[in-house]
């Protein structure tokens, strides 16, 4: 890969893992809920996750779950109801006190884990940018040691400064009102996005 096809390549990854979506509410739920500390966990599971594609995309196996409409689809499905229950959870506890029982770190990584697996943004990005940025005629191998770093440094960055950003939140003692509304904007974000994504799991001929 050239100097110019990665600085390409570095800026798309900076607005891949920067919009918000399922990853980043996740993060500042974590960091308001659980303190800054405690929730890296759930970065971590972005990372494990990211790696994890990264190689599979190496290996082209998301380009082949993209190619199955019936595996996409059931994907999308089971995506879909796990981010509208998880929304639906948040909006019921947002009366609740923060924190009643702190959660393990192997619960806080797990959830972080499904909720950055499921969403169909990592399929699209992952394809869109070994289709686009890596180059046919260089061994993969050469590449991955320039890609993987890369993006696996930009995706910390990000979601470490949204989980300290729901840390900050959750330090600014905001008021019981405060706090309940701004608990269920992210609950109800949670909603949106699983919404969206079952929208688009219907076929255009169930479509009114």
């Amino acid at each position: 890969m050239t100097f110019e096809g990665w600085t390409i390549f570095a800026l798309f990854w900076v607005v891949f893992v920067t919009s918000p979506g399922p990853n980043a509410v996740n993060c500042i739920q974590n960091g308001m809920t659980y303190g800054f500390a405690k929730s890296l966990w759930g970065v971590a599971a972005i990372l494990t996750q990211a790696s994890l594609f990264l190689c599979l995309s190496a290996l082209g196996i998301t380009a082949l779950i993209a190619a199955s409409p019936a595996a996409f689809l059931i994907a999308k499905i089971v995506g879909a109801a796990f981010l509208i229950w998880i929304g639906v959870r948040a909006w019921i506890n947002a009366t609740r006190p923060l924190v009643d029982a702190p959660p393990s770190s192997g619960s806080i990584f797990g959830r972080a884990f499904a909720i950055a697996t499921i969403n169909p943004k990592s399929v699209a990005g992952y394809l869109a940018a070994f289709s686009q940025f890596v180059m046919p005629d260089v061994p993969i191998a050469q590449q991955m040691w320039v890609i993987v770093p890369t993006a696996l440094t930009i995706t910390a960055a990000s979601y470490v400064t949204y989980t300290a950003l729901g840390a900050g939140l959750g330090r600014a003692a905001l008021g019981m009102v405060a706090n309940t509304v701004l608990r269920r904007v992210l609950a109800v974000s949670f909603l949106v996005y699983g919404l969206l994504l079952g929208s688009t799991a219907i076929p255009n001929g169930g479509r009114a």
